[in-house]
């Protein structure tokens, strides 16, 4: 078990390092909406391959979530890992401050550290429902590939289609809410920017966590589950 939190630790890590760093270090201008949107699947294939073998490379509270409602996990190996993958975001959100603050151009309050938000603090300005709408259906979509993928015949793939579908959740709903379907992704950077980042962080916590649970139990009930 200290193998596998060891490994959602420094997965969870990477993917808010790489993929907010993309987001921070480079942004917009740089690397555009697209590559900010590879970075977080990249990071995901990367993470899967090598740390799939030890950990599943869940680096997700809400795929664990999945997991565990699929009865695919324990309840003791569910809060072990949601606390491993937090613990692993909050670390990579403060390397990436660290790295960020060292040019003059960055201020924390202007630039921020790729969190998530709606309404006033929405890339594209839209409102609560819209975020929570697509945060739902956006962590069903994602967590269901997840679960599909990782059994029967499929497996080999699993992290490429996990990584591809989290990139094109991204080309979609970045300019919504910046795109969670994953509270520790959320959780890291919100901590640090403060202010309207924590006290919207309830939504990116909520909606993963109702769409990951609806995912779990439609494979639980096999709705989604291909016949042995």
């Amino acid at each position: 078990m200290l193998k596998k939190l060891a490994a959602e630790f420094v997965g969870t890590f990477a993917l808010v390092f790489l993929g907010c760093g993309a987001a921070v270090l480079a942004g917009f201008e740089i690397v555009g909406q697209l590559g900010i949107a590879f970075a977080f699947g990249l990071a995901i294939v990367a993470m899967a391959y090598g740390i799939g073998p030890i950990s599943g490379c869940h680096v997700n509270p809400a795929v664990s979530l999945g997991l565990y409602v699929a009865n695919r996990m324990s309840l003791t190996e569910l809060w072990q890992y949601v606390l491993a993958q937090c613990f692993g975001a909050i670390v990579g959100a403060g390397a990436l401050y660290l790295i960020a603050n060292g040019t003059l151009a960055y201020t924390l309050s202007v630039n921020g550290l790729g969190q998530n938000g709606y309404g006033d603090f929405s890339p594209g300005g839209y409102s609560l429902w819209s975020g929570l709408i697509f945060e739902v259906l956006a962590t069903f979509l994602f967590v269901s590939v997840v679960l599909g993928s990782t059994e029967g015949p499929a497996a080999p793939f699993a992290g490429l289609a996990i990584g591809l579908t989290l990139a094109v959740i991204h080309i979609v709903g970045i300019q919504v809410t910046g795109v969670s379907v994953n509270p520790a992704r959320s959780l890291g950077p919100a901590l640090f920017v403060g202010g309207h980042a924590v006290s919207q962080l309830w939504l990116f916590i909520l909606a993963p966590a109702i769409g990951a649970g609806l995912a779990g139990l439609a494979f639980r009930s096999s709705l989604l589950r291909a016949e042995a």
